[in-house]
């Protein structure tokens, strides 16, 4: 099996046992945001300052890797039209429930962002990417494909982990594991992640993220950093990800 094919199920199981980032958001919370009433995440705490979206009514926004009935409806009940791709089933089901219980469109696609994004060129105004690349081995062409499928002056919003959360033990008190966290190249961290059903999980540097970004002809515009929102880096305010707005110019 793939390693991608194995992420894919093992957040099927996360949303069945209560994973926080697979619970839709409450019919509350989307009678809000038709009141103007609203936050995203790109990462786990800091909200999405809402001057990254501009003017939201009516553009077309690209969900990628956003799954799970928590960011599509809120941008759908702000009057974007959204479309969401995701490689987890659950992921996917879930957002459909959202759309149905609240009676807007979206189209959803359970497809693997690491393959062609099924979408021609300049489809979109906005493409929303919460933290998820660090399931994937290589980001860049992700990247290339974000920039290849946004409009001219279209906005890449994306949630990045920088790599400690791969470095420190599970009380996350000490350095024990060096970079790049590769399970792929690296059987002792392949058999890690197996055995704390972890998924494949991959760190990725700056050079590759931020750079990656820029390599694709994006240009950066603001960003922003984040803790895990629990655990020992959290309480030191050590910052583990961090959030990106960049442009196709």
């Amino acid at each position: 099996m793939q390693y991608q094919d194995i992420n894919s199920k093992t957040i099927d199981n996360w949303c069945r046992s209560g994973w926080e980032w697979g619970q839709p958001i409450s019919h509350e919370t989307y009678e809000k945001a038709l009141q103007g009433d609203w936050r995203l995440l790109l990462t786990p705490t800091k909200p999405v300052p809402k001057s990254w979206f501009g003017d939201i009514g009516g553009k077309e926004i690209l969900g990628l890797a956003s799954g799970g009935g928590q960011q599509m409806p809120i941008l759908s009940a702000l009057g974007a039209h959204c479309t969401m791709l995701d490689y987890s089933e659950e992921q996917c089901r879930r957002e459909q429930m959202v759309a149905d219980r609240e009676d807007y469109s979206i189209q959803i696609l359970q497809a693997d962002m690491t393959k062609p994004l099924p979408f021609p060129d300049n489809s979109f105004d906005l493409i929303f990417h919460p933290v998820s690349n660090c399931y994937v081995e290589q980001v860049e062409p992700i990247f290339a494909e974000c920039f290849r499928v946004l409009k001219p002056g279209g906005a890449l919003l994306a949630g990045l982990d920088i790599g400690i959360n791969y470095i420190v033990d599970e009380e996350e008190e000490k350095v024990v594991y060096s970079l790049p966290f590769n399970p792929l190249k690296n059987s002792e961290y392949y058999d890690l992640c197996i055995k704390n059903d972890w998924g494949i999980q991959f760190s990725h540097t700056l050079e590759e993220q931020i750079g990656g970004q820029l390599k694709a002809g994006l240009r950066l515009t603001d960003l922003y950093e984040d803790t895990s929102g629990q655990g020992r880096l959290h309480e030191m305010n050590i910052p583990a990800f961090i959030a990106t707005r960049a442009v196709k110019g």
